[in-house]
């Protein structure tokens, strides 16, 4: 498959804290989870390459063009839908003003074409009924979607999503996978996630992230296949397990290296997780 956003050596330090260590990716159409725990460096790698933090070292192109120059740069944004942790909303503002004010800054300044373009992705999104209504009026699930219209207004090649459904209860954690997946169609998606349940049902790459680093990069399945032979049922807490915790039926599931004649499971992909995080510096006690 094509490469559509390409990243080599990115490096970035806070202070004395290196929140990008030496990162690399090749990312192609479809959707690619960003996996890892809390300061892995997730945010700030999607910050850089949504070109809203520059790397102290390394360089990295989107879509053919690279963001280390003022034109480059430029071209980016274009073609980039970006949607943030938290997104900032003027409580004012309609759906339909808001996502048009991206529109705008997305410079589609044709405003018949532009205005059929803020209808055509919120009603993707569901929110065609609601257009008018004011967003501090809407629910957070709704403050969402009106966050992931605006970032998917101008059709981008490349949508990067940070943490989009934290905070969301089931039901609207379920249309929202259904709206990433319908988004990874033809287009670059980078979703960074806590969720590996989110990895496993929506993406077809994978990479972990732990102390700034990539730790893994491959299919879902490959990530899966690092915990075989490596999952087993316990009666007790197993001593020697990477991570264990007890399960609805009372017994133990544990991951790491088991004991001779241990009941093995079938591995996850948060197994292949927890093992992946081993050895890391992170918290991989479940």
């Amino acid at each position: 498959m094509t490469t559509t956003v390409s990243a080599s050596g990115l490096s970035l330090r806070y202070g004395g804290t290196r929140a990008l260590d030496d990162v690399s990716l090749r990312l192609t159409a479809g959707v690619t989870g960003l996996l890892g725990p809390n300061g892995a460096g997730k945010t700030t790698l999607l910050r850089v390459l949504a070109t809203a933090l520059r790397a102290d070292r390394g360089a990295f192109t989107v879509l053919g063009h690279d963001p280390g120059t003022a034109r480059g740069r430029h071209e980016v944004r274009r073609r980039l839908g970006y949607l943030p942790q938290t997104p900032g909303f003027h409580p004012d503002f309609t759906a339909f003003e808001f996502v048009d004010y991206v529109a705008i800054l997305k410079e589609m300044t044709g405003r018949a074409a532009r205005h059929r373009e803020v209808r055509r992705v919120l009603d993707e999104v569901g929110l065609a009924d609601v257009r008018g209504k004011r967003i501090r009026k809407l629910s957070g699930g709704m403050r969402q979607r009106v966050a992931l219209g605006a970032a998917l207004v101008g059709d981008p090649g490349f949508l990067v999503l940070d943490e989009p459904t934290v905070g969301l209860d089931p039901e609207q954690r379920m249309r929202f996978r259904e709206l990433i997946a319908e988004a990874g169609q033809g287009r670059t998606v980078l979703l960074s996630t806590h969720q590996t349940e989110d990895v496993a049902m929506l993406c077809h790459r994978v990479v972990v992230m732990a102390a700034g680093r990539v730790r893994f990069e491959g299919t879902p399945a490959e990530l899966t296949e690092r915990a075989s032979g490596r999952v087993w049922s316990s009666t007790e807490r197993a001593p020697g397990a990477k991570a264990g915790w007890r399960t609805g039926t009372g017994t133990f599931r544990n991951v790491g290296d088991p004991p001779p004649g241990a009941e093995l499971l079938e591995p996850t992909l948060e197994d292949g997780y927890l093992l992946t995080l081993d050895g890391t510096g992170a918290e991989v006690a479940a």
